[in-house]
């Protein structure tokens, strides 16, 4: 018999976007997405296929119900090897009320219970406006942060199943970063891709947090407990399938959420694996009788 997997290295793909709506976390400052991920097509068949590729997106694509998809309205492709104009085209959060948005899930329920009839505009990402901040802080992330930065980003992910298999270790190194700023890392379970229960997101450890260095390098460490639960588990719907690192605009972390907003307001999704993985491992609880 063969024996099962103890650890493995993952590659993590640079990204714009996390769930297909709204379809990118992060906008230039013209008000459209900047798609790099996944692109809903019409198919001549007239199915919508959801397909590898890079387009800057119209912040009024038509919005599916949650778990469904419509074609996105395209304004331009994206090449792979970005033009000298592309490079430099400045990044920006999405603005509040969400556009283009179809997650109904409450991302901080404890410290912002109501975020859906928050009104914030669009900014800059080297503009948001950071609560309490003067200007003889320090702030860091003063310049622009351009496409051209951001589609450097690179790393990679270990993870290492405890001896008794109660609990795995995750390791991930990263460079090409926004450096000097902050980072946080979120899980993605089973749970946050049912269609007829979104749950929040939720950070993969905590604190979630790691601070890119001069260079743009960084590492995070986090031990969780039975992260892998058999498909039959009775907590089966708590199994991890994503690690998503997230760039911070407003410099903050959240405790327990992984921000007040989420999906491109305060939280920028920069690398994750392609697609749902860890399939190799199996976890249990520690007590042995499940959760």
């Amino acid at each position: 018999m063969t024996e099962p997997s103890r650890s493995a290295v993952y590659r993590l793909s640079m990204t714009t976007q996390g769930p297909l709506y709204p379809p990118s976390e992060v906008m230039n400052t013209d008000g459209d997405f900047v798609v790099i991920g996944t692109i809903t097509r019409a198919q001549p068949d007239g199915t919508v296929a959801a397909v590898p590729g890079r387009a800057i997106v119209a912040a009024d694509s038509p919005l599916p119900q949650f778990g469904s998809t419509l074609p996105y309205r395209i304004v331009r492709e994206l090449p792979e090897k970005l033009s000298t104009e592309d490079e430099a085209m400045v990044l920006a959060t999405l603005p509040l009320p969400l556009p283009c948005s179809n997650y109904t899930a409450v991302m901080a329920p404890q410290q912002q219970p109501e975020p859906f009839s928050v009104t914030r505009p669009s900014y800059p990402f080297h503009q948001a406006p950071i609560p309490d901040l003067q200007p003889e802080d320090g702030p860091k992330v003063t310049a622009p942060v351009t496409l051209g930065q951001w589609v450097k980003a690179r790393g990679t992910l270990t993870v290492t199943l405890a001896e008794d298999s109660t609990a795995a270790e995750f390791r991930g190194e990263f460079s090409g970063l926004i450096p000097e700023s902050l980072y946080t890392v979120m899980a993605i379970r089973r749970r946050d891709l049912d269609p007829d229960g979104p749950a929040h997101p939720s950070p993969l450890g905590v604190p979630n947090v790691f601070v890119a260095d001069e260079e743009g390098n960084g590492r995070y460490r986090a031990v969780l407990p039975d992260p892998f639960p058999a498909t039959d588990a009775p907590n089966s719907a708590d199994r991890l399938v994503n690690f998503v690192v997230l760039w911070m605009s407003y410099q903050q972390n959240y405790g327990g959420a992984v921000g007040h907003h989420g999906l491109g307001a305060d939280i920028h999704a920069q690398l994750r694996l392609d697609a749902p993985g860890f399939a190799e491992f199996t976890t249990r609880p520690r007590n042995g009788d499940g959760k």
